[in-house]
C-alpha cells in the first residue's frame, strides 16, 4: 500500500507543471514582450504552441506507452520536459522559446497518458483508483486555473525564465522516485504507432493557424499565405481520409458523425477557448494599461480561477437534477452574458462588477466544459469509450490553443485599426506601435518625452477599445452557439 501512494505522489507531482505550463505564461506575456522584444505574432506563438502541439501528440504517445511500457514513457517524458524547461528558461530569443515550448509539449504529451496508465495499473481496488483519479483531475483543472497566479508570484521575485526553471527540480525528484518505486510494465511490441499521422495533424493545425494569423495581420505576402492555407487544408483532408481507412486509427473519425458528440466537442473547444483567451487578454490589459504587477494581475483574476476550479461538483449536481441540455445551454448563455458585461466594465473604477462577472464566467464556462464531457461520453458506444475520451482530450488542448489564437487575432486587428498615434513618428515606428501594445511600449522606451508618453497613451486607449470589441464579439458568438447547443442536444435524455 505504501508503494502505491508513493507512486501516486510521483505521478501527481510531475503532472503539476504539465497542467500549470498551459497557462503560466499568461501573466508573463507583457514581461516577455519587453524582455525578448517579441512581436504580437511571436508572443501568441510562444503561448499557444504548447497546446497546439500537445493536441496532436498526446494520442500517439499513449500508443507508444502501450508499446514500451508506461514507466519508460514516464521517465522519457519527464526527462524531455526537464531539458525543454531548461532550454526555455534561458531562451535568448522568441524563436528559441517557441521551439522549447514545442519540445515541452511533446514531453507533456508523453507524461499525461503515462500518469493515467500508472494510476490504472497501480490501484487495483476501484475505491482507491477513483480517489487517485479524482486527485489527478483536481491537479489538472486546478493547475491550469491557477497557472496565471503562480506565474505572477514567480515573476514578483524572479526573472521570467524562473517560471520554467521551477520544473527542473520537480522532474529530478519524480525521475528518482519513479525509477526506484514504479514497477516496470511489459510493453506490447505489436502495438502500432501513428507518429506520421500525428505529425501530419500537428503540421496541418500549425499551418492553418499561421495562415489565419498572417492573413489578418497582413504580415506576409498573400500568395505565401494562400499556399500555407492550401497545404494545411490538404494535410488535414489527407489525415481524415487516412483515419477513416485505417484499421487502427489514431482518432475514430466516425464518432464525429454523431451529432451529440460533435456538439460536445464544439462545447469543449469553445469553453476552453473562452477561459484561456480571456485570461491572456486580461493579463495584458491589467499590466500594460492599468500598471499592475504580474502578481497583482494574477490576484485580480482570482475570481475566474476559483470559480472554474471549484464549479465541477456543483455543475455535476445540476446536470443530474435539471438535465445536460439545460446545463450546457445555460453555461454558454451565462458565459455570453459575462463577456457582454465585461466588455462594458471599467476595471479601474468598477472592480466589484468585474469580479462578479468573472466569477460568473469561470463557473459557467467550466460548467459547459463538464456538460461537454458528459455529452461525449453519454453518446459514445461503450466499446468506443476510450476513443471518445481521446477525442475529448484533443478538444481540450485544441480549445486552449485556438482560444489564444482567436482572441489574439481579433485583438490585434481591432487594436491596429483604432490606434491614433501622435505626429512626428517615422513610418517604421508607426507601424511598430500599431502592431501591439507590447511593441508600442518597446518603441516608447527609445523615444524622448513627451512623445514617448503620447505613444503609450494612444496604445492604452486603443487597447481598451479593442478589449471591448473582443469581449463583445466573443459574447455574440457564444449566444449563437448556445442556440446551436440547445437544438444539438435536443435528443439527450434527462438521465444522460
Amino acid at each position: 500500500m505504501f508503494r502505491q501512494w508513493v507512486t501516486l505522489f510521483a505521478i501527481l507531482l510531475v503532472y503539476i507543471p504539465v497542467a500549470i505550463d498551459a497557462t503560466v505564461l499568461h501573466v508573463a506575456a507583457p514581461t516577455l514582450s519587453v524582455s525578448l522584444g517579441t512581436s504580437s505574432n511571436e508572443l501568441l506563438w510562444i503561448i499557444d504552441i504548447y497546446s497546439l502541439v500537445m493536441a496532436g501528440m498526446v494520442l500517439p504517445m499513449g500508443a507508444l506507452g502501450d508499446r514500451i511500457g508506461f514507466k519508460r514513457l514516464l521517465l522519457s517524458g519527464s526527462g524531455l520536459f526537464g531539458l525543454a524547461s531548461l532550454a526555455a528558461a534561458f531562451a535568448p530569443s522568441a524563436m528559441w522559446l517557441i521551439a522549447a515550448r514545442a519540445c515541452l509539449a511533446v514531453g507533456a504529451a508523453m507524461i499525461v497518458p503515462a500518469t493515467l496508465a500508472g494510476i490504472r495499473n497501480t490501484f487495483s481496488e476501484a475505491r482507491h483508483r477513483n480517489m487517485a483519479l479524482g486527485l489527478w483531475a483536481t491537479i489538472g483543472s486546478g493547475g491550469a486555473a491557477f497557472g496565471p497566479l503562480i506565474g505572477g508570484i514567480v515573476l514578483e521575485h524572479f526573472w521570467w525564465g524562473a517560471v520554467f526553471l521551477i520544473n527542473v527540480p520537480i522532474v529530478l525528484v519524480v525521475m528518482a522516485v519513479s525509477a526506484r518505486v514504479v514497477p516496470w510494465q511489459p510493453g506490447r511490441r505489436e502495438q502500432p504507432l501513428n507518429f506520421t499521422h500525428a505529425v501530419m495533424l500537428v503540421a496541418a493545425i500549425l499551418l492553418l493557424v499561421w495562415s489565419a494569423k498572417s492573413a489578418i495581420k497582413g504580415s506576409e505576402g498573400l500568395g505565401f499565405v494562400a499556399l500555407a492555407l492550401l497545404v494545411g487544408g490538404v494535410l488535414l483532408t489527407a489525415f481524415v481520409r487516412i483515419q477513416l481507412a485505417a484499421r487502427t486509427p489514431m482518432i475514430d473519425m466516425r464518432l464525429f458523425t454523431h451529432r451529440i458528440i460533435l456538439c460536445g466537442v464544439m462545447m469543449a473547444i469553445t469553453a476552453l477557448a473562452t477561459l484561456v483567451g480571456f485570461e491572456l487578454l486580461m493579463a495584458q490589459e491589467l499590466q500594460f494599461v492599468h500598471g499592475k504587477t504580474p502578481f497583482e494581475a494574477g490576484l485580480f483574476m482570482l475570481p475566474v480561477m476559483l470559480a472554474s476550479g471549484f464549479s465541477g461538483p456543483i455543475a455535476g449536481i445540476l446536470v443530474s437534477r435539471i438535465g445536460l441540455r439545460e446545463v450546457a445551454t445555460g453555461g454558454m448563455m451565462l458565459s455570453a452574458l459575462s463577456f457582454l458585461g465585461l466588455s462594458m466594465t471599467d476595471f479601474t473604477t468598477q472592480q466589484w462588477q468585474a469580479w462578479g462577472l468573472m466569477t460568473m464566467l469561470g463557473f459557467s464556462a467550466a460548467s459547459a466544459l463538464l456538460a461537454s464531457t458528459a455529452a461525449i461520453m453519454a453518446a459514445a458506444p461503450k466499446e468506443k469509450a476510450a476513443a471518445a475520451g481521446a477525442i475529448e482530450t484533443m478538444a481540450y488542448e485544441l480549445g486552449a490553443g485556438l482560444g489564444i489564437a482567436v482572441f489574439g487575432l481579433i485583438l490585434t486587428r481591432s487594436y491596429s485599426g483604432s490606434i491614433l498615434l501622435p505626429n512626428g513618428l517615422l513610418a517604421g515606428e508607426a507601424a511598430r506601435a500599431s502592431s501591439s501594445i507590447g511593441e508600442a511600449v518597446q518603441l516608447a522606451q527609445t523615444l524622448e518625452q513627451p512623445q514617448a508618453m503620447a505613444v503609450i497613451d494612444a496604445a492604452k486607449t486603443a487597447f481598451i477599445s479593442s478589449h471591448s470589441v473582443v469581449l463583445f464579439s466573443a459574447g455574440g458568438m457564444l449566444l449563437a452557439l448556445a442556440v446551436g447547443v440547445w437544438f444539438g442536444l435536443a435528443k439527450v435524455r434527462q438521465t444522460a
